[in-house]
């Protein structure tokens, strides 16, 4: 296989359009939780949310499974829809957010490059609450690869920058 050039660089994932059980309970979370807003709605079988008034960042249907079940373990599918917030005060209001609804984490890790809470939606995708730390302060070998890393992140500091 010949090795191609990368892909452009200003390439990136415009959004995801999950296959949900029940729409309104997943708009419940999304919105009700997270705090997207409904950009459209397609009836009760489809809609599109996004943060900021983009036209969608994630997309809702129950097209093909509605009342549905999530797949069984040892399955392949989405691991998790990563949702990137702008600052470390806005991962920390989507962190209240979380507590507040009473969703239990699955996990919260620091990973050098960025600081992640790890949950699932009400049909049980997994979904990453993030924010990036700036490239400068990502941590490299001594020859100047990235030296990414897991460890757990410091849940009560982070809420301390909610209203900072």
């Amino acid at each position: 296989m010949s090795q191609s050039p990368p892909i452009v660089a200003g390439t990136r994932i415009g959004h995801v359009h999950l296959k949900v059980a029940d729409l309104e309970r997943a708009l419940a979370f999304y919105c009700g939780v997270l705090g997207f807003e409904v950009m459209q709605r397609m009836g009760s079988s489809a809609a599109f949310i996004s943060a900021g008034g983009y036209h969608h960042h994630i997309g809702l249907n129950t097209w093909e499974s509605k009342g549905g079940h999530p797949p069984p373990p040892g399955t392949t599918g989405l691991f998790h829809t990563a949702i990137l917030y702008p600052t470390r005060a806005a991962l920390a209001d989507a962190l209240y957010r979380v507590i507040e609804a009473g969703i239990e984490l699955d996990g919260a890790s620091d990973h050098g490059v960025s600081e992640a809470l790890y949950l699932r939606d009400p049909d049980q995708n997994g979904v990453e609450l993030y924010r990036d730390r700036p490239k400068e302060e990502w941590p490299r070998a001594p020859d100047g690869s990235l030296a990414m890393f897991t460890k757990r992140l410091d849940l009560e500091d982070l809420l301390k920058q909610r209203n900072a």
